[in-house]
């Protein structure tokens, strides 16, 4: 089952289709008569149902034999995240479209399409602690949103653990009226925003946070996947830059880990939110976003020296989209991620004065806001993209792959110690999960993107990629492709 875009008499829509999983030949079509083409990043199952977020922010449960619609709910802000099925409810992210009331995670009904529960990711008068972190900045217009991948959910502890992205606008100053100082440089500040959240499944009430980015000032997103594994927990300090000193090495633990966009990996409690370790990522630069974690209370600091302090200050920010809303994946076998990468950093200017009506011409004196991809200083252009091996006991990063073109497609881990993985020059690359050994690739009609699934038909086992082009693809190609060779 796959969300595609259509057209209907000229017009952008957004079908989701059946296909055979032998052939790909399509069994039924559901075109959504309104909105344009979905930006949905997921589609959900649960028994006989396909339920998708469809563009026009409803919420459509399909009948996964015929494509006949059963149920649907309208919601708030625009469903890009897309849905996911935990137990009986289903799970909803979203963009905020400027307003702190479409940002949630919603929770519904999957059999009747009924809302549960919602939970406000930008802190509000309802939140007193996280209320107290914007600094005053007007309620209605805080916003940090889930525009990216959802979470995951622990069904023993009934928890959800879910990703929230940075809070907008995208500059410190631009939210609080001028003043950078307005909100804390260590966390929390802004709150949700840049966090994981673990949500009670039944309720929607919070159980803990943990901030990953305090105050973002670059619009660098902790949103998309969290992975929950069990593990030791023994950071070697030759690989870990932040580690919990508290922690009994070898101590085996239920975690939570994930890596923003803007860099860094980060190992949690599942249990508790207590802070285990965290390391730069992709690489330790003096650029990274991060200039410290508290190891006793994990408290996250911003790198000062790259926030945007005065109007026109410019700054290269590391990371940048290094892993966005491509998952990586897990080997139990290997107690080790597999983490698709592009060493990518941000070029940003602040803007001087205020922006005047859209449309408008620029006030004399005044610059709009200006930011684009770079590569990171000094690094090689010949490994803008790779693929690393994350011990998740250690921390030791392995780089498997490393070429010119990085992906924006998932990876996908096997029982047979295989690693699949694509880029944006159309290699879909079958790799050794020990070693990095391509085994073999094959050249397809376009970039690969997102999803990656394997699964069996008839005895025959398939793997399945999408391929195309996105607004993050394009923006990375100025920076694969410009080698002489």
């Amino acid at each position: 089952y796959v969300a595609v875009p259509t057209q209907v008499d000229g017009m952008g829509r957004t079908a989701v289709e059946a296909l055979d999983a032998a052939n790909g030949n399509v069994i039924w079509e559901y075109v959504r008569p309104t909105g344009g083409p979905s930006r949905t990043k997921t589609l959900g199952i649960f028994e006989d149902l396909i339920i998708f977020g469809a563009p026009d922010n409803y919420i459509v449960a399909l009948d996964a034999n015929t494509g006949k619609v059963r149920w649907e709910t309208q919601s708030t802000g625009g469903l890009s995240s897309g849905t996911i099925v935990f137990g009986d409810k289903v799970l909803t992210g979203r963009t905020c479209n400027g307003q702190r009331a479409n940002c949630y995670i919603a929770a519904h009904d999957a059999r009747t399409g009924k809302e549960a529960w919602r939970f406000y990711t930008a802190a509000g008068s309802d939140d007193p602690t996280g209320d107290a972190t914007w600094g005053g900045a007007p309620e209605a217009t805080r916003t940090a949103s889930t525009w990216g991948l959802g979470g995951s959910y622990d069904p023993s502890r009934k928890t959800i653990y879910w990703g929230v992205a940075n809070p907008t606008p995208n500059t410190r100053a631009a939210r609080h009226g001028g003043n950078v100082d307005a909100i804390p440089r260590t966390a929390p500040a802004d709150l949700y925003s840049n966090s994981t959240v673990a949500l009670d499944a039944e309720t929607g009430k919070l159980r803990w946070y943990f901030q990953h980015l305090p105050g973002d000032d670059w619009d660098q997103d902790y949103t998309n996947e969290r992975i929950l594994l069990r593990t030791k927990v023994s950071p070697d300090p030759k690989f870990v830059k932040w580690l919990n000193p508290d922690i009994p090495k070898g101590q085996e633990r239920d975690i939570v880990m994930n890596v923003g966009e803007g860099g860094g990996i980060f190992a949690l409690d599942r249990t508790t939110g207590q802070f285990l370790w965290a390391n730069p990522f992709p690489y330790d630069d003096p650029n990274f976003l991060i200039s410290n974690i508290d190891g006793k209370t994990g408290k996250t600091t911003i790198n000062w020296d790259v926030v945007l302090k005065q109007p026109g200050e410019h700054h290269v920010i590391c990371a940048y989209n290094t892993k966005s809303y491509w998952p990586m994946s897990y080997h139990p076998g290997k107690n080790s991620l597999y983490i698709p990468y592009a060493d990518d950093c941000l070029d940003m200017t602040r803007a001087i004065g205020s922006p005047g009506p859209r449309g408008a011409p620029p006030t004399p004196g005044n610059a709009p806001e200006r930011r684009f991809g770079t590569r990171r200083p000094g690094s090689d252009p010949e490994k803008f993209g790779g693929l690393a091996k994350v011990n998740v006991a250690t921390g030791e990063i392995t780089r498997l792959y490393e070429g010119p073109a990085p992906g924006n497609g998932a990876t996908l881990t096997t029982a047979g110690d295989l690693v699949f993985w694509g880029d944006l020059n159309q290699k879909f690359r079958a790799f050794d999960a020990d070693n990095g050994k391509i085994l073999w690739e094959a050249t397809l009609g376009g970039p690969i993107q997102n999803s990656t699934i394997t699964y069996r038909v008839n005895g025959k086992q398939y793997v399945a990629v999408i391929t195309g082009l996105g607004a993050v693809t394009q923006s990375l190609f100025n920076r694969a492709f410009t080698l002489p060779n």
